[in-house]
């Protein structure tokens, strides 16, 4: 079953026949969940405007579009927020990512990691790939990138490690002339769970369309803890999964212990990567679903799945 309808323009956002699946969760969680989640596609409909109503989305920019506020850098061989070559970098309300200052990729594998790490939540943003890979990139980081998520905190990633142990919602651009989905799921040092199976396959693909050239694209992942994770693109359902989980290879130089196999991921810090190519990011903005669910607090929010009232604030 669904988790929910979208639709998406570059000024608005809409959540739209919000639903949840009865195998996710016992059923008395399902239909907490089912009726807070109700709650968010009325006002979504019907558009609120009031300064403290509890209906009113409020969407948090990640990236403010003028520096790096709030993101840490780390690249593969290098300490944490040595920026190499200016790799990550803000112009003009994109936050990009550039070699012009490489002489070579040198397998720097890179991961610009936003401060707070979250759970329950709605990410959206807008990429696009331009230019030419490095020479020396690897063949399968053609126009590749990724949004890492649920992944080890930044302070935790050893110099030498080439990739978090997290989820990573893959990014893909076309090369013109043969298929190749996008949003996909690959898997550095982690499982999740498809159909009542658990899947160790590294990769796997969505259901997207391919999207060649250098236009912009529309992702978002609404990702609830360790219960479940969906990927939309362009206002389509491609891809969905639960259970995510510590397990298996595909990371290295790592420290042993921060991979705890068979640990259910719920939360972590979010990342966007540097793999060898080009890419652009804009319009970072997250709806954060965990928060004071006490109705007498000043920033109570009628949408928050997940409650946690130490956070509640009274006037």
């Amino acid at each position: 079953m669904r988790l929910y309808e979208m639709t998406q323009t570059l000024e608005s956002f809409r959540l739209v026949d919000l639903y949840m699946s009865s195998h996710i969760v016992h059923a008395c969680r399902m239909m907490r969940h089912t009726a807070l989640l109700f709650v968010v596609i009325q006002m979504c409909l019907a558009g609120f405007a009031a300064e403290n109503d509890p209906d009113k989305l409020e969407w948090i920019q990640l990236f403010n579009g003028e520096d790096l506020e709030g993101w840490q850098v780390k690249l593969a061989g290098h300490r944490l927020n040595d920026n190499y070559g200016d790799t990550f970098r803000a112009e003009n309300g994109v936050l990009k990512v550039v070699y012009d200052q490489y002489e070579n990729f040198d397998m720097r594998f890179g991961h610009i990691f936003f401060e707070k790490k979250y759970s329950h939540y709605v990410l959206k943003l807008e990429y696009r790939f331009l230019g030419e890979q490095l020479p020396d990139g690897p063949e399968w980081a053609f126009r590749n990138s990724g949004i890492m998520f649920h992944s080890q905190s930044p302070e935790s990633v050893k110099q030498d490690q080439d990739f978090p142990i997290c989820i990573e919602a893959q990014l893909l651009g076309g090369d013109g002339s043969h298929e190749r989905t996008t949003h996909n799921l690959c898997t550095p040092a982690t499982h999740v769970v498809m159909n009542g199976e658990l899947v160790t396959n590294h990769c796997v693909n969505s259901t997207s369309e391919t999207y060649h050239g250098d236009q912009w694209v529309s992702v978002v992942l609404v990702v609830l803890g360790a219960d479940r994770v969906e990927h939309w693109v362009e206002g389509q359902p491609v891809l969905s999964y639960e259970k995510p989980q510590i397990g298996g290879e595909n990371v290295h130089n790592f420290d042993a212990r921060v991979k705890q196999d068979g640990k259910l991921l719920e939360e972590g810090y979010i990342s966007l990567q540097s793999e060898s190519h080009p890419v652009e990011f804009r319009n970072i903005e997250l709806l954060d679903l965990t928060g004071c669910t006490d109705r007498k607090a000043s920033n109570y929010k009628s949408y928050f799945i997940k409650s946690d009232n130490s956070k509640c604030e009274y006037r």
